[in-house]
């Protein structure tokens, strides 16, 4: 009965980066600063590996590389309203560093997008008003993080009862269980 769940999830992240406007797009990460405060921001979610590792881009002059260089665990969630579902996953980040790699995944990203990667400030700098932003012309930093999951959660909404699992992966196998909602 568990692998169900397990299989919908599956499902569902493949349908956030397949299916425009489903609500897995985007998704809430979460890492820890050098102070110990959790930092939340919406990121979008790029790909998903056969193994469940989810990767998402950023700019490598963004906070969270930094965070995530220091301490990789990391937090993703994700919410459908419409079906009241919530996945909260817990991963082991780490930045691609291959520049084949990002280079081939660059080179996909669209043209109005890749201004998001070549801005002359880092992301966060301060302006004094947003027509100051600019870009430059032959540099980007343009990379991705990978997320290998370790734990998933899954919770259904729904009447007569909620429905609530875990997930653990262990030497590379997803053992599931219910837990109380």
């Amino acid at each position: 009965m568990l692998d169900q769940y397990f299989d919908e999830v599956k499902k569902e992240f493949s349908l956030g980066i397949n299916k425009k406007g489903h609500p897995f797009r985007y998704i809430t990460l979460g890492t820890v600063d050098a102070g110990g405060i959790p930092q939340l921001r919406t990121v979008v979610l790029r790909q998903v590996q056969d193994d469940l590792s989810l990767r998402i881009y950023t700019d490598s002059r963004s906070s969270k590389i930094a965070q995530l260089l220091q301490n990789p665990t990391a937090s993703l969630l994700f919410y459908h309203p419409k079906k009241l579902l919530q996945v909260k996953v817990t991963a082991t980040a780490s930045i691609v560093t291959d520049p084949t790699e990002l280079a081939k995944y660059y080179t996909g990203v669209q043209p109005n997008s890749k201004k998001d990667y070549t801005t002359a400030q880092p992301p966060g700098a301060t302006l004094s008003n947003p027509d100051e932003v600019s870009y430059l012309e032959a540099t980007h930093f343009f990379t991705i993080i990978a997320f290998a999951p370790t734990q998933i959660e899954y919770l259904q909404l729904k009447r007569p009862n909620h429905i609530r699992a875990s997930f653990t992966k262990t030497n590379d196998e997803w053992e599931g269980r219910f837990i109380n909602p």
